[in-house]
């Protein structure tokens, strides 16, 4: 896939993330394309997980703008000034977003079924069912369709990660978010995981994927970004950042984890 920066479906301008005295975003700029999946690594504490939630509006900005589908995130401008958007507002903008995280946060109490449903029927008002018509393709489609009755402590971590990104794709996100989808499972389980991943970015989804599986984004990414304390050190193409990275910080990070 080309890569351009023509109305990207997700901008992020001077993105500056404080708690307290501590900077964690010092002014991130990235841009995610329809379609495309852009990929970013870096170590522990470098703020990519930060970065995500600020898109997903799970964590307030300090300064800068997020841009998803030409709509200010979290905020409107009026005359040049940003104002903070109503509750509502913010709820609506997060349907448009799918996240599926570290650890899996299913509901223990729901079979995966309806796991997949709940969000549909509560928060769209879709009929149920509509909804679990739809849950059972997406349980289908993530290679779980047989263990649609089951509850979570029933399931390996895989297959829980894998109901997760049912269950967000269940709400027609625009854009997923995937926040080291894979750091939690056992080593034998995080291939399943990866090729639903796979899947959904043949379909065409775009994904911004924090991970540390440097395979998946060799082979699937279309942009990698290394960050680090904070910054973007080095973007571009994976394959060429890979094999022959620019910055001195990206070239020791890699020799760690290659």
């Amino acid at each position: 896939m080309t890569i351009t920066t023509e109305n990207p479906l997700v901008k992020i301008e001077g993105l500056h993330k404080f708690y307290g005295p501590h900077h964690v975003l010092r002014g991130i700029d990235l841009t995610v394309n329809q379609g495309e999946v852009s990929v970013v690594i870096g170590p522990s504490g470098s703020g990519k997980s930060t970065m995500l939630r600020c898109v997903n509006l799970l964590e307030t900005i300090s300064a800068g703008r997020i841009s998803v589908g030409g709509h200010l995130i979290g905020y409107r401008e009026v005359d040049g000034r940003l104002h903070d958007l109503k509750t509502k507002e913010i709820a609506a903008q997060r349907r448009e977003i799918g996240m599926v995280f570290q650890r899996f946060n299913l509901f223990p109490h729901k079979t995966a079924l309806y796991n997949v449903m709940e969000a549909p029927v509560q928060v769209k008002g879709q009929p149920r069912a509509a909804a679990r018509k739809r849950a059972m393709e997406l349980l289908d489609r993530v290679g779980l369709a047989d263990r649609a009755g089951h509850y979570p402590s029933q399931l390996s971590g895989g297959q829980q990660q894998r109901v997760a990104i049912a269950r967000a794709l269940a709400m027609e996100p625009e854009l997923m978010l995937f926040d080291e989808p894979t750091s939690a499972l056992d080593p034998e389980l995080v291939g399943d995981v990866l090729n639903v991943m796979k899947d959904l970015a043949k379909s065409g989804m775009t994904m911004i994927v924090v991970t540390h599986e440097i395979g998946f984004a060799r082979e699937v990414g279309d942009r990698l970004t290394f960050m680090d304390g904070g910054v973007v050190v080095e973007s571009g193409d994976p394959r060429e950042v890979l094999s022959n990275p620019q910055h001195a910080r990206t070239k020791e990070f890699l020799s760690r984890v290659l």
